[in-house]
């Protein structure tokens, strides 16, 4: 397709799910937006390559036609995504670093169902080996963004109040439980109505939303004319809550996600000839710093090679696929630094650009290495990132230094 196919197609301004097709209308690349119009719009930008990379630029010249299906909510169209990509596999989605930090909602299959997430890899570990620690009633993903899919069982939870991974810990179940984010198991009833509440959570996650407002309709019916009046109030509830999902986070997270708003990681090592050595991470997304992002690394050698204390850095960080991946890295120094943190990449299989900051007698950025159109377009972004992780990494270790001198 060219950007004159893509810009005239009248697409809706709502939640959902586009698809963009082949000649033979197979699912080529599949992708979710709060806003369809947007979003899909977006692939008719000018600098495509900068903000999506090569992979999807070839995937757009490949296709079509382009079809789309509207959702209610935000929280929806997360789902249908996860499931349409399981069912179609489109090649543009698949990949193996994807698939092996991609998670999984796990629905046990026990007395009282528990509901978590588990990373895929994790689980194929435990299949192999034998080691399952539980039996698995439904499972549904993969979750390419960990991130996303965290936020959504938050709100999720909210509708239909579940026991976790950690509810076999007392103190921890009557947290939840007090929040009315965990069913009361007192009372003789409890149990039945947590298995109908796990139901209900399976037809969602299923999409079939319809069919799960009619059963609530008919459940607080039937509970009305037995004068169960407290049931029926509660299907009422549920129903009303299913009409007017709050999925403001969502929406929140999507924008932060959009395509043009690469996120960025810069790396640094701080010590003192060797000693109380530490790395540090900091992240942007959209021009701005994202402090919660930020992680502290303490380093297993106290040696006087930055070098050597950055490959530890980004390996330990790439141990995390929990955490978002970064769209730009950079790091401190020149072109040795750059290598050292491309090789680490390369041993991983991933194509993350990686761009280094030369600083002068000063300690002021002075040139850049990498890739100049990213150099170009996000040169004022790595500059302050790169200044704000060895600030970050500095005042981490000189914290340690005054916790050992004390």
């Amino acid at each position: 397709m060219n950007s004159k196919q893509v810009i005239h197609k009248k697409i809706p301004d709502n939640p959902g799910v586009y698809i963009f097709r082949d000649y033979r209308r197979r699912p080529l690349y599949i992708g979710r937006a709060t806003s369809l119009r947007t979003r899909v719009k977006s692939y008719a930008d000018a600098d495509l390559i900068v903000t999506r990379g090569p992979r999807l630029v070839d995937m757009v010249t490949k296709a079509k036609s382009i079809t789309w299906q509207i959702n209610e909510t935000v929280l929806e169209a997360i789902l249908l995504e996860s499931a349409l990509i399981k069912r179609y596999q489109p090649p543009y989605n698949v990949d193996e670093r994807d698939d092996k930090s991609s998670q999984y909602v796990i629905i046990t299959d026990e007395e009282w169902p528990r509901v978590f997430l588990a990373r895929a890899r994790d689980l194929d570990h435990a299949k192999k080996e034998g080691i399952m620690p539980y039996k698995i009633k439904r499972s549904f993903g993969p979750f390419l963004h960990s991130a996303v899919i965290k936020e959504a069982l938050v709100i999720l939870r909210k509708l239909f109040p579940f026991k976790d991974k950690k509810s076999f810990d007392p103190r921890h179940d009557a947290f939840y439980r007090a929040l009315g984010r965990s069913p009361d198991s007192q009372d003789e009833s409890a149990h039945e109505r947590y298995m109908k509440t796990i139901k209900y959570l399976i037809l969602f996650f299923e999409g079939k939303k319809k069919l799960l407002r009619k059963q609530l309709h008919n459940q607080m019916k039937d509970c009305a004319a037995a004068r169960e009046f407290e049931e029926a109030d509660r299907a009422k509830r549920l129903i009303y809550a299913l009409d007017h999902i709050n999925d403001i986070s969502l929406m929140k997270r999507e924008r932060t996600e959009t395509p043009g708003d690469f996120r960025i990681e810069a790396y640094d090592v701080a010590h003192l000839s060797g000693a109380e050595a530490v790395g540090a991470m900091t992240v942007s997304c959209r021009g701005g710093f994202m402090n919660s992002e930020y992680r502290k690394f303490k380093l297993s050698k106290n040696v006087n090679d930055d070098n050597a204390g950055l490959r530890e850095i980004l390996s330990r960080r790439l141990n995390h696929p929990e955490w978002a991946f970064p769209d730009l890295i950079v790091v401190d120094g020149n072109e040795v630094q750059m290598k050292s943190a491309e090789a680490v990449l390369a041993a991983r299989r991933m194509a993350i650009p990686v761009v280094a900051v030369t600083k002068d007698d000063r300690h002021k950025a002075s040139r850049l290495i990498g890739h100049p159109d990213l150099i170009k377009t996000y040169k004022d972004e790595i500059i302050a990132l790169n200044a704000e992780v060895h600030r970050f990494a500095i005042t981490f270790h000189r914290g340690r230094l005054r916790k050992n001198l004390l």
